[in-house]
């Protein structure tokens, strides 16, 4: 970027109509008038002062980055990819970036932030803060603290920055950084963001590079408010109602009726005994031992490539499609997961972490899974039906009467590459006949 060529060097002649404050009465339709001499002048004087110094060539650039950000950067698919073209696109305007990052509230079941950090020449890193992550004051000692609380750019000159001034600054020293530039990003909701620039040029940031920075922060805003609106959506789906239901919901799969069907490996699980162990306790202990009792379930499932599609109190309804290859890897999946999480309950239960004895009553079964939209009027869930469900669950319903941990359906037993032990054939609630049970 120039830094010796102002828009004083354009031809005050060429200068483009400027609208009027008021619109004549006897011509509505004129809103555009040609200013005086004078006043062309005194525009390009005003226009230059704003602009401190930047080159009209900067100015072209800084526009085509506004708008990349309120177009193509909209359809970003991530937070660091993001961040990465547009420090690619600021040194090729000639704004020195040697470090950029980016910081963004989400709505995330597990962490409260996400901070993606580019470096010149060097791979991007993303940073996921959880909800305690604060607790040692670090974002208090931050420059993100400063310009939320102030509300305006801060600009710093590394080598005349006190290294106590914020935490960051003996980590950029260090590094060889010589300015650093920090802006704060207010979402509509609330949410305080921002994003960071640094550069090891000798001159730091120049006022031309600062004005630069200032005038694309506010599509940056725009378009980082947007993605993280997409990004917040598509998060709170899948944690709240699973991934293929979630991925369903997003593509317009919300008309009440709507079915969907799935050959899968179907996995019912509940917690034994629940009632008797939760009657006298208090409700955030419920919580927490559910949530142990959960940690020793879920990530066997999702480990095999299930999917969690239900959470029903004390239990929970998993899937893992078969693959459409009759090798029975969903059945063996699904198998592998049940024994896993049998085995992290007894470990719990050694380690005394949920403070009483933990059970589980796991059910097996293979068929067909079906999604559908109940309810009414505007309140709606995505939920499973079908038959075949409902056979797990009353299969779960036997765990305790057999005194076994783990029980297989006939259909299941047929999808394994094992020979397991066959309990008799037994009556299930609600559904007609007798089924042949089996336990591994």
């Amino acid at each position: 970027m120039t830094e010796d060529t102002s828009l004083s060097d354009a031809d005050s002649s060429g200068i483009e109509p400027v609208m009027a404050d008021v619109v004549s009465p006897a011509n509505p339709a004129a809103i555009f008038v040609e200013p005086a001499a004078s006043d062309a002048a005194a525009t390009v004087a005003s226009i230059q002062k704003s602009l401190k110094g930047l080159s009209l060539d900067g100015l072209r650039s800084m526009i085509a980055i506004r708008d990349w950000l309120l177009t193509e950067a909209r359809e970003k698919k991530d937070q660091t990819s993001l961040l990465t073209t547009l420090a690619d696109q600021l040194n090729a305007a000639g704004v020195p970036i040697d470090r950029a990052s980016m910081t963004t509230e989400t709505l995330h079941s597990e962490h409260a932030a996400v901070t993606s950090v580019w470096l010149k020449g060097g791979d991007s890193q993303q940073r996921a803060f959880p909800y305690s992550g604060n607790a040692d004051g670090t974002y208090e000692r931050s420059p993100f603290y400063h310009v939320h609380q102030t509300r305006q750019p801060l600009f710093l000159d590394l080598r005349e920055t006190p290294d106590d001034r914020f935490g960051i600054v003996p980590e950029l020293k260090a590094d060889g950084y010589v300015g650093y530039s920090c802006f704060p990003v207010f979402f509509a909701n609330g949410d305080e963001n921002g994003i960071s620039f640094a550069t090891k040029a000798p001159e730091g940031f120049s006022k031309p590079h600062r004005t630069f920075l200032e005038g694309i922060v506010p599509a940056l805003a725009a378009a980082m408010e947007i993605r993280a609106g997409y990004a917040t959506l598509d998060q709170i789906l899948r944690v709240y109602i699973g991934d293929e239901p979630h991925q369903r919901v997003l593509s317009g799969d919300v008309r009440r009726g709507q079915v969907s069907r799935i050959r899968s490996a179907i996995l019912f699980a509940d917690m034994r005994s629940y009632t008797r162990l939760t009657s006298n306790m208090h409700p955030e202990d419920v919580v927490s031992l559910l949530n142990i009792y959960f940690d020793c379930l879920v990530p066997p499932i999702e480990a095999e490539g299930g999917e969690v599609l239900k959470y029903l109190g004390d239990g929970l309804l998993a899937i893992f499609r078969d693959r459409g290859d009759d090798t029975g890897s969903a059945a063996q999946s699904a198998l592998t997961a049940a024994l896993d999480a049998l085995a992290r309950i007894d470990a719990a239960n050694a380690s005394g972490i949920a403070g009483v004895p933990l059970k589980a009553g796991i059910a097996l079964h293979h068929g067909e899974a079906a999604y559908g939209n109940v309810g009414s009027g505007q309140r709606l869930d995505f939920t499973v039906v079908g038959r075949d469900v409902n056979l797990t669950s009353r299969m779960a319903g036997l765990n305790k009467t057999l005194g076994e941990p783990l029980l297989l359906s006939r259909p299941f037993v047929e999808h394994l590459w094992a020979d397991p032990r066959s309990l008799g054939f037994f009556e299930l609630d609600g559904l007609d006949g007798t089924f042949e049970i089996y336990s591994p």
